[in-house]
C-alpha cells in the first residue's frame, strides 16, 4: 500500500501538483488517468522518489519517505519495479541479458542463481525460447513483456507502468493488461499505472485516480465511473462515441 497525503509540487511558478491526498492499494492495479499537463508523470516520478514533494507525505506501507536515510531510500528503490514506455531495453544485450541487468547491478546471486530467476520470470511473461534474441529481433508487445520480467526479477513490492501500451496494438495491449493484472494479484504487489488508454481503464480498473490541473478530481473503480456526474471526468472518458455509446448500454441495463 502507498499512502499520499496532501502531497504539493512545484518547479518556479509552477504549481503541478495540489495537495494530492489517496491510498494505492495493495494487490489491485491503480490507474492516474488525466489529460496532458494534469501532473500524472510527476505524480509517478514523486511516487518513484525522483522528485520530492515541497508539502504533504508519502508512505510505503509503513515507511514515510521523507523520515528515510540514505541508505534506506536505496532499499526502498530496490522494491520497485518499472516498466518504461518505450520499454527502455539495451539494444546490446539480448533478452536474457536485458532482464538479468537489475540482479548484476544490485544483488550477489551467483550466476545460477541469477540464470534460475531469470528462466522463471520469462516462462511467467511467456518468453520461453526468446532468451538469446536482442530486442530489434523481437516485436513490440514482446518487447514490452521483456520489460515487464525485468521490472519483477527482483520481487517488487511496488510495480510502476509509464504507459505500457504505448505503440502497441488494440489485441497486444489487452494481453500486456492482462499480464500486468495477473501477476499484480499473483505476487500481491502495488501496481501504479499511469495511462491516457480508456480500454485499460475500462479493462484492469480496480481503482482510478483522475488528475485535472494538479488537483485529483475523481477516484473509484472502473464501474463507478459510468455512474459518476463529476463533468470533468465524463467529458474526459466520454469523448469518443465508442464510450458514450458504452456509458448509455450501462446506463440502460441498470435501469
Amino acid at each position: 500500500m502507498i499512502a499520499i497525503n496532501d502531497i504539493h509540487k512545484s518547479f518556479g511558478d509552477a504549481h503541478v501538483l495540489k495537495g494530492i491526498t489517496t491510498v494505492l492499494e495493495t494487490g489491485k492495479t491503480n490507474l492516474i488517468i488525466g489529460q496532458s499537463g494534469s501532473g500524472k508523470t510527476v505524480f509517478l516520478k514523486c511516487l518513484l522518489g525522483l522528485f520530492s514533494p515541497e508539502e504533504g507525505e508519502i508512505i510505503y506501507d509503513d515507511k514515510a519517505y521523507s523520515t528515510l536515510s540514505g541508505d534506506e531510500k536505496r532499499d526502498l528503490r530496490q522494491d520497485m519495479g518499472m516498466v518504461f514506455q518505450g520499454s527502455a531495453l539495451f539494444d546490446s544485450m539480448t533478452v536474457e541479458g536485458n532482464v538479468r541487468f537489475p540482479l548484476e547491478m544490485f544483488t550477489k546471486q551467483s550466476k545460477s542463481e541469477m540464470k534460475d530467476r531469470v528462466d522463471a520470470v520469462l516462462e511467467r511473461v511467456n518468453l520461453i525460447d526468446a532468451h538469446h534474441k536482442y530486442p530489434s529481433e523481437i516485436s513490440g508487445g514482446m518487447q514490452k513483456r521483456v520489460a515487464i520480467a525485468r521490472a519483477i526479477v527482483m520481487n517488487p513490492t511496488y510495480l510502476f507502468c509509464d504507459e505500457p501500451n504505448s505503440g502497441l496494438d488494440p489485441k497486444t495491449a489487452i494481453l500486456i493488461d492482462d499480464l500486468i493484472k495477473e501477476i499484480t494479484e499473483e505476487y500481491n504487489i502495488t501496481t501504479v499505472i499511469n495511462t491516457h488508454d480508456m480500454n485499460s481503464v475500462m479493462q484492469i480498473g480496480e481503482k482510478i485516480i483522475f488528475l485535472k490541473n494538479g488537483f485529483k478530481e475523481w477516484e473509484g473503480t472502473k464501474h463507478e465511473i459510468f455512474k459518476t456526474d463529476n463533468e470533468a471526468v465524463t467529458d474526459f472518458v466520454y469523448s469518443s462515441e465508442l464510450f458514450k455509446k458504452v456509458r448509455q448500454m450501462y446506463i440502460e441495463e441498470r435501469n
